[in-house]
């Protein structure tokens, strides 16, 4: 490292100093930016129109704001006590007001989902990219500074940097820029609220040209709070953790459906009769859904089960908790081969040598190389020194053994093997992102534990390609869970942006694990879906169609889809069996007119009448058993927790029922009326008035909004 400093305007003149007035900048997706040097940059080119900036990056994170005056007054306590002294990134502000100067670029490659779906500025500046692709895709534009937040720390005595939550791609556009000759500068900027990971995530200091570290910059790292978890999200959930296996590997994507689904898998490991019980309750068997017959599994999780995800999503946190992830894998091919067969064990005995030998691991006679790889797993005892061409031991008997496998294997058993393997890892992650209860969970972790969640470059998780060898012995059994929005009847799906174009999100990593799942012998894809939606005329509609004018996934990757209705298996079906299953887990109000348009289009055939099995999917169906179940305190809105108090859970669900309302036009205005002609007791509702600064109102815009809430928070619960 060739400075450190703790002024933030000596490392912006330095970056300057160093590239000039046309700064390419990648910086990290998610919470991993450095908020304080990125505005600092982009208040100096707003000021100078000759510097052109552009910033490289994807997953802006801002506070969340409210568009009414309900809402504003709502967000407004939320974000002091939430995000306390996080820095909002100014970009973000003057993109969410349409003024970037046209000196200043935010290219992005994914968006918070539907949050820049108006937002001309993004709209036009969004690349369309695979994750794995995003590292090829920055440097083809030229980037010449790359800057992120990381922690300190150190290993071995000496001093480190931890990058934390965003191991992704840095070092692989780093090491991209060399293959490339590329001038690259590369900027940290310490920020100790930062979990300090592990894994591919620690990096020496001379890796940076220089690094703002500065305690008074230090801010609260981004925990946007978790949102509740709806019934629909619970019975798709309840559906998807049948079918991920004990001694299998999982991927899950982000929000609601995913704490719905590690809640089931929660119920499954900790209550399994009670998870019995619900499973059968709604018909989730093997005789609806064949597909659970191979690669379905209802059981307590013995073994466990491993994690391969782009993102730790904090919901990892109840897995760890709970016991089921905890499956081991080890970043050698022969010992993870020889772990999956049986043939040795974590807690292994003298043999172990023997199956090394047998697989040519190791040499007969040891090498210094041989002498590391069983000293860095655990095989050899860790005291332990090579020296001279010999194993050092601390003995009073012995104090040099040959390594000499043939013909002084006993004495190597005795003196040199240790108990257990170490150095494995329950989850390799690229990056994490959660509430402040997850960074919590992060940094109270003994090392020891911490150390199994290993941090890795995306280049390591998301495809195959270099180390396909060992990735398919550690994702034995892979599951590959993503989100989303539309599925059409011939098995296609849309994930990312709407028919018109306008981007939603971002592909991100969703085609790699799809496209890996059908590489792997036992793995599968499974995208679930919310069977309907309720558009912005608040007019119900079916998530399966049809046709769809935008595709993530390709018809010829389809595999498993999952709605609150049930299982479709698509993998190796033919086009009318492909629609059939999709029907069968639609909403019953749209199944007549989707088996019209396939028939009509010759996919189906015009005999096809679909079973009574599948003719009751209407939400009903789930919605009584759940409001019984939250009797005894199940499927709870908040299962692990939340950032809202009590009063806030009240409010922000009657302002959903007021957006809602305005979907409909004639209800919004019965709703109003009703509002201002009908008199409640205000003092019934002290509480959630006064967090709003509307129990005592004095003003007439302040009475009209304090009968709209009242009427709202008594309607919707």
């Amino acid at each position: 490292m060739n400075n450190c400093t703790d002024n933030l305007e000596e490392v912006v003149k330095s970056i300057i100093d160093n590239v000039g007035m046309e700064i390419i900048v990648g910086t990290p997706l998610g919470a991993g930016k450095p908020n304080h040097l990125l505005n600092a940059l982009y208040q100096k080119a707003k000021k100078n129109k000759e510097i052109k900036l552009t910033v490289l990056t994807a997953l802006t994170l801002e506070r969340p704001g409210g568009k009414s005056f309900l809402e504003q007054r709502f967000f407004g306590p939320l974000n002091e006590r939430i995000f306390d002294n996080y820095p909002e990134l100014d970009y973000a502000k003057d993109r969410g007001s349409n003024t970037i100067p046209e000196n200043i670029r935010i290219i992005e490659f994914y968006y918070p989902p539907g949050k820049l779906l108006n937002n001309k500025h993004a709209q036009k500046n969004y690349l369309s990219t695979n994750y794995t692709h995003a590292v090829r895709d920055i440097l083809n534009r030229e980037i010449n500074v790359l800057c992120q937040q990381v922690s300190e720390g150190e290993v071995n005595g000496e001093k480190v940097f931890s990058l934390s939550c965003n191991t992704d791609i840095t070092m692989d556009i780093i090491n991209g820029a060399k293959e490339r000759a590329m001038p690259l500068y590369v900027v940290g900027q310490v920020n100790q609220n930062l979990p300090f990971m592990y894994g591919e995530s620690i990096v020496a200091p001379k890796i940076f040209d220089i690094v703002l570290d500065n305690r008074e910059l230090d801010y609260k790292v981004f925990g946007p709070p978790k949102m509740s978890v709806s019934p629909t999200d619970y019975m798709i959930g309840l559906h998807t953790s049948t079918l991920v296996k004990d001694d299998g590997e999982i991927q899950i994507g982000i929000g609601s459906l995913g704490d719905a689904l590690v809640y089931a898998l929660c119920m499954r490991q900790e209550n399994n009769s009670l998870y019995q019980e619900y499973r059968t309750q709604f018909d989730i068997t093997d005789l609806v859904f064949p597909v659970l017959k191979e690669y379905g599994d209802f059981s307590v999780f013995k073994k466990g089960l491993f994690a391969a995800t782009e993102m730790f999503v904090d919901s990892f946190e109840f897995l760890f908790r709970s016991k089921i992830l905890k499956k081991k894998v080890y970043d050698h091919v022969v010992l993870q081969r020889l772990l999956n067969t049986g043939e040795i064990q974590e807690k292994f005995d003298e043999d172990v040598l023997h199956h090394l030998l047998r697989e040519k691991a190791i040499l007969p006679t040891l090498n210094e190389e041989d002498f590391n790889f069983l000293q860095n797993f655990g095989i050899f005892k860790s005291d332990l020194k090579w020296t001279e061409n010999s194993i050092s031991i601390k003995s009073p008997m012995v104090e040099l053994i040959k390594p000499d496998l043939i013909n002084n294997m006993q004495q190597i058993q005795d003196h040199c093997l240790g108990q257990s393997l170490r150095n494995g890892a329950v989850s390799h992650a690229g990056f994490f992102l959660g509430p402040q209860s997850f960074y919590k969970f992060l940094k109270g972790l003994p090392i020891g534990e911490l150390k199994l969640i290993r941090m890795k470059q995306v280049s390591n998780i998301n495809h195959l390609y270099g180390h396909e060898k060992i990735d398919c012995l550690q994702r034995k059994n892979g599951r590959f869970i993503n989100n989303c929005m539309k599925v059409t009847l011939n098995g296609s799906a849309c994930s990312d942006a709407l028919e018109n174009g306008r981007q939603v999100s971002g592909v991100g990593g969703q085609y790699n694990f799809v496209a890996m799942a059908h590489e792997l012998p036992d793995a599968r894809s499974i995208l679930q879906l919310k069977s309907t939606r309720i558009d912005s005329r608040g007019k119900i509609e079916s998530n399966i169609v049809f046709q769809y004018g935008n595709c993530t996934i390709p018809r010829h990757l389809r595999d498993i889809v999952v709605t609150e209705y049930g299982i479709a298996d698509l993998r190796g079906k033919t086009d009318e069996e492909v629609a059939i299953e999709l029907i069968q887990i639609s909403d019953s109000r749209f199944q007549n007119q989707l088996i019209l348009v396939a028939k009509t289009n010759g996919k189906i055939s015009e005999t096809f009448k679909l079973s009574s099995r599948f003719t009751s999917n209407f939400p009903k169906r789930y919605l009584v058993p759940l409001k019984k179940a939250q009797l005894k305190n199940l499927f709870m809105p908040f299962p692990f927790g939340t950032d809202f108090t009590d009063q806030e859970i009240v409010i922000g669900r009657a302002l959903k029922y007021i957006k809602a309302k305005r979907g409909k036009r004639i209800l919004f205005l019965k709703f109003l009326l009703k509002s201002l002609i009908f008199k409640r007791d205000k003092r019934k509702y002290e509480t959630f008035l006064s967090r709003l600064n509307l129990f005592d109102v004095k003003s007439l815009s302040e009475i009209f909004y304090q009968k709209i809430i009242l009427n709202a928070i008594a309607e919707s619960s």
